[in-house]
């Protein structure tokens, strides 16, 4: 994924630096993630791979602010989390941040175009502009002709690029996504990780995608292994 604008080496919208996240359930303390750092640039991509049960989604919470940490810090475009309250966290992942499930959660009662307004009408932007942006990109997804069905009259693919609308309608610093791609079939989750490739080197988000797909990994700029709770840098073959 080279074909993109070249950024500034310090602009970094996504830090963790030696993240831990233990359970503590009736007096048993469980590690999960002992000492995590990165660092993720604008407009960089990264995929996170390991073995199922290793922590990668906790990870994800983690970075999204969906889940507290032991110790350590995560930095979200310069903001850190752990000194936010509830409702500013709140803020920066609408602001800053989208997420993309394996399942798209898309809310059944509502249309596509319904579904991919609602960050931007929570973010407190009008009626009529939300729509506006939404249907342009759900055209740029090419669900344009979908926009007014509900996810049960949508195929598996469609509601996963609309999944992926709804979380690039703000224009996030950095995308989230956890498995993406693993509930499709072999052709969906293609036309689905070449969009997320496509968006990237247009609009210049960030991705950070946990995923057994090799050949989605194999796409990103960077791939980091975690394995016993810490994250390391695989070489590029």
């Amino acid at each position: 994924m080279s074909e993109k604008n070249p950024m500034p080496s310090n602009d970094c919208v996504l830090r963790a630096h030696r993240v831990a996240k233990t359970y503590t359930e009736s007096g048993l303390n469980t590690p999960v993630l002992s000492d995590v750092s990165f660092e993720l640039k604008r407009g960089e991509t990264m995929a996170i791979v390991g073995a199922s049960g290793t922590g990668k989604s906790t990870l994800l919470h983690i970075l999204g602010g969906l889940d507290t940490l032991s110790s350590g810090e995560v930095e979200v475009d310069g903001r850190q989390l752990s000194k936010l309250s509830d409702a500013e966290r709140g803020r920066v992942r609408n602001r800053s941040l989208g997420f993309v499930y394996q399942f798209h959660h898309l809310l059944p009662e509502f249309t596509a175009l319904e579904n991919v307004c609602m960050p931007l009408l929570i973010r407190g932007t009008a009626i009529a502009e939300a729509q506006q942006q939404s249907n342009a990109l759900l055209e740029r997804v090419g669900l344009g002709a979908r926009a007014h069905h509900k996810p049960s009259e949508l195929s598996g693919g469609e509601r996963q690029r609309c999944a992926v609308a709804r979380a690039l309608v703000t224009k996030p610093a950095c995308v989230l996504g956890d498995e993406p791609t693993g509930n499709l079939d072999e052709g969906n989750a293609a036309q689905v990780y070449e969009l997320m490739i496509e968006l990237n080197r247009e609009v210049g988000t960030s991705f950070v995608l946990v995923t057994h797909d090799h050949r989605l990994a194999g796409r990103m700029d960077r791939t980091l292994v975690l394995h016993g709770g810490v994250l390391r840098e695989k070489p590029r073959e």
